[in-house]
């Protein structure tokens, strides 16, 4: 059929509609079937953002401590980068459940991160000091470290055994340490 045939078909049936009643009928047939056809190919709204967490007080953590913001006993995600605690929220998609570096929320991620592992074996439950990392595995450390202190927010520091907690200010939040204004994830 080619397109003078197609253009004379519907000039014709037009000419057909000659009441009122079948001009209206075609145009709420012609709307139903515009919603339709809409409908099925627009998208789903995005689901709606949480709700930003508090900035958090700056504290030191234990290893113990730290387990606990793992994005599932807490909303919030936490993790440990060379003995400097951050507060990863932000990349819950990442570092939460079920992201591709989940094993870290909640953790000392220094070794995975020195070491290119993602693995269980990357994380201890027990402080960790490093001291089997080459040089080079501390200098990708060291740039770990640097990127994560532009893009997260420090939220306090891991203890060693033994050490104790440094006394923050009180009104010291995560934002109010000269760093408040990170790169979105």
């Amino acid at each position: 059929m080619d397109l003078d045939k197609v253009v004379s078909s519907v000039l014709n049936f037009i000419k057909s509609l000659s009441s009122p009643v079948q001009i209206i009928g075609l145009l709420v047939v012609v709307i139903i079937i515009r919603k339709i056809v809409q409908s099925r190919f627009r998208k789903p709204p995005p689901p709606p953002r949480e709700k930003p967490l508090e900035p958090m007080k700056k504290r030191d953590f234990t290893p113990e401590e730290l387990v606990e913001y793992d994005g599932v006993k807490q909303k919030r995600v936490l993790l440990a980068v060379n003995g400097k605690v951050f507060d990863v929220t932000r990349g819950k998609d990442f570092y939460g459940p079920g992201g591709p570096y989940s094993v870290f929320g909640g953790h000392d991620a220094s070794r995975g991160l020195a070491t290119f592992s993602v693995g269980n074996d990357a994380v201890k439950t027990e402080y960790d000091d490093l001291s089997d990392l080459n040089s080079m595995q501390m200098d990708s450390l060291r740039e770990w470290e640097t990127q994560f202190l532009e893009k997260y927010d420090m939220v306090g520091r891991l203890l060693k055994p033994g050490e104790k907690p440094q006394q923050y200010d009180e009104s010291e939040t995560e934002e109010e340490d000269g760093k408040g204004d990170k790169k979105e994830q």
